[in-house]
């Protein structure tokens, strides 16, 4: 599928719709939605927010684990001009109401884990003047499937810059409160369009033959940010409501996994389960890793059981995700590239500075 450099991810939508029509855009615990359905879902969700009044610009927020819903909402919200703010579903009730508060959100959607939580807490979200349930379980809340299917699946046409945001993302907050890092639809696009097609690694290169796991919370750029990426190549993504290592391997044999993006704690969970020695690995390409260090010897582990291409990245949310990467090649046992985060990625530029902002030579740390 030769890919034509687009303005915004609502674009995308569309023209994936026209291009992939009745391939599989999301499976999702036996439900299965083609490009040309998400276009159309997606399409009722701006339409049923624009009907609700939530303004371009405003923000909407997301409690709940991965689902192909989340992401309906995440691209119908794009087209409306309005941005979505998923919350860490980890958090206690305090945290996840700071967050609600901060993004300023006239609408909460929740997923089924945690409607209690939700009434335990709606006295301290004055902002959220409604709240829609995902899969229904809440008898004084609106489902999310009866609100979107209330509305036309026609296009909304609403205006979008590339300069607008198209999510807002809460970092972990180590040093203090979270901070919404607000990616534009430039950000997403310029990490996928930069250079051409032709000169990326191999293992960045994607088909629409491609089938890649959605397993990392969608809070995190690892997840949403990958369950984008699918979607903008074409590819049919599988998406795992949580990260679960008996269910992980599942995937691997029921739907043919090619691609995935994995932390390495759940790599370590998923390669030690006992059953991971004999199951067919045979269709996966590659395995991606990164969001924190990995022990030499569980990578050599993981090497000898999937037997596929590693590729180590490293990014941060606020740079929309991958901006370097240790590509399979130099993933050699000894070799003094495996202590190192990789190259950077096309259209990216790193200088490593000494303390006053000088470079700094080879090996210098």
């Amino acid at each position: 599928m030769s890919i034509q450099p687009l303005a915004n991810l609502a674009d995308m939508v569309r023209e994936r719709a026209t291009s992939r029509g009745n391939a599989t855009a999301y499976e999702f615990e036996g439900r299965v939605t083609s490009f040309a359905e998400f276009d159309v879902n997606t399409n009722k969700v701006a339409n049923a927010l624009l009907a609700m009044g939530v303004k371009k610009g405003e923000r909407i927020a997301y409690l709940g684990k991965n689902s192909d819903l989340y992401f309906e909402l995440l691209l119908g919200s794009m087209k409306a001009g309005v941005v979505m703010a998923p919350v860490n579903w980890r958090l206690a009730g305090p945290e996840v109401a700071f967050i609600v508060e901060d993004c300023k959100a006239p609408v909460l959607f929740v997923g089924p884990e945690f409607i209690t939580q939700v009434r335990q807490i709606k006295n301290q979200l004055p902002g959220v003047r409604t709240i829609i349930t995902t899969e229904g379980g809440a008898p004084e809340w609106q489902d999310f499937a009866a609100w979107r299917d209330a509305q036309s699946g026609d296009d909304p046409k609403v205006p979008i810059d590339s300069r607008d945001i198209a999510i807002q993302l809460y970092t972990s907050g180590t040093t203090g409160k979270p901070k919404g890092a607000m990616l534009s639809h430039a950000n997403f696009l310029n990490l996928v369009q930069s250079g051409n097609a032709e000169d990326k690694p191999e293992w960045n290169r994607w088909s629409t033959d491609d089938v890649s796991l959605v397993a990392m919370p969608v809070f995190h750029i690892g997840g949403s940010g990958w369950g984008v990426m699918g979607l903008y190549h074409g590819a049919r993504g599988v998406i795992a409501r949580e990260f679960d290592p008996t269910k992980v391997l599942d995937f691997f044999e029921q739907s043919g996994i090619t691609k995935l993006f994995m932390v390495p704690a759940a790599m370590q969970f998923v390669v030690r389960q006992p059953r991971a020695r004999t199951v067919d690995f045979s269709r996966l390409k590659y395995m991606l890793y990164g969001a924190s260090p990995i022990p030499a010897a569980l990578l050599k582990e993981c090497i000898e059981v999937f037997k596929c291409g590693f590729v180590q990245l490293y990014g941060m949310t606020e740079t929309t995700g991958t901006i370097v990467a240790l590509p399979p090649e130099d993933h050699v046992e000894g070799l003094e590239r495996m202590r190192s985060a990789g190259k950077a990625l096309p259209g990216v530029e790193i200088a490593i500075l000494d303390v006053d902002g000088k470079p700094l030579p080879p090996r210098e740390v």
